[in-house]
């Protein structure tokens, strides 16, 4: 059975990309623990606001675990202390009263910081323009049996799809790699037919834009996926270096 809980927030406040941050503290009472992350930041802002100061900056969007947009440092996670959800499926029952919780944004350096706890994660977006996606003419809506894909391949595709990019895995990651994300949208066209056309183009422009947006090199801690909301494996990576590897040997 939830309970009313008794915390101390340590939250990350930075008027901008170019002014110095810091941590600030704030109490807050009397928060059930059926409450989700996100709710909680709600009541800490109408407190501030009640007391005439700045809200905090935060991102949220769908808050059902979709959109990735809740991208939030808590207790040195990202996404927090739970596994497999993203910010807004977080609940405050995974904390304890009169627990003190760390919250930052993603730190990395492909993601700086806009205000407070919200980055700009245009750099992913700049990935999939590169070539995380298919142009060519596919034709009509082809009947779903008339391009036999292998059940195996059909469903790794589904899974490194379920990828929302928030950002999590370069957050993680001690190199800041963006690896894994970029691996997973690399697979799900990878592994279907549409996808083929352009495959070796695709990986080598999606690397060479993640090495230009200044993200690490992965060294396989494989921290990325542990911190993975939605559980995307590093088998994807493997999947992306053959990738990468067969577009530069037909060069």
């Amino acid at each position: 059975m939830d309970r009313n809980i008794d915390i101390t927030l340590k939250v990350w406040r930075q008027r901008g990309p170019k002014v110095k941050g810091a941590f600030e503290t704030y109490p807050l009472k009397g928060i059930s623990q059926g409450t989700s992350f996100l709710e909680m930041l709600d009541v800490l802002n109408e407190q501030l606001i009640g007391e005439g100061k700045e809200p905090v900056f935060f991102d949220h969007d769908c808050r059902e675990g979709i959109c990735g947009m809740c991208s939030l440092y808590i207790n040195g996670h990202p996404h927090g202390p739970d596994t497999a959800v993203t910010t807004c499926q977080l609940h405050m029952r995974k904390f304890g009263d009169g627990e003190t919780i760390t919250v930052e944004p993603w730190r990395s350096a492909g993601f700086p910081v806009i205000r407070d706890l919200t980055v700009d994660r245009q750099a992913y977006d700049k990935i999939m323009q590169a070539g995380g996606f298919v142009s060519v003419n596919t034709g009509g809506i082809p009947d779903a049996n008339a391009i036999p894909i292998p059940k195996d391949d059909a469903d790794l595709a589904m899974d490194a799809a379920a990828c929302i990019g928030c950002g999590a895995c370069a957050a993680a990651c001690k190199n800041g790699s963006a690896m894994l994300f970029v691996s997973a949208k690399v697979s799900q066209l990878a592994l279907l037919p549409q996808g083929r056309v352009e495959a070796a183009r695709r990986a080598k422009a999606m690397v060479a834009k993640m090495d230009e947006l200044g993200f690490g090199n992965c060294t396989n801690t494989r921290a990325c996926e542990a911190e993975c909301p939605k559980s995307i494996s590093v088998t994807n990576i493997a999947r992306l270096n053959r990738e990468f590897l067969a577009a530069k040997l037909k060069d």
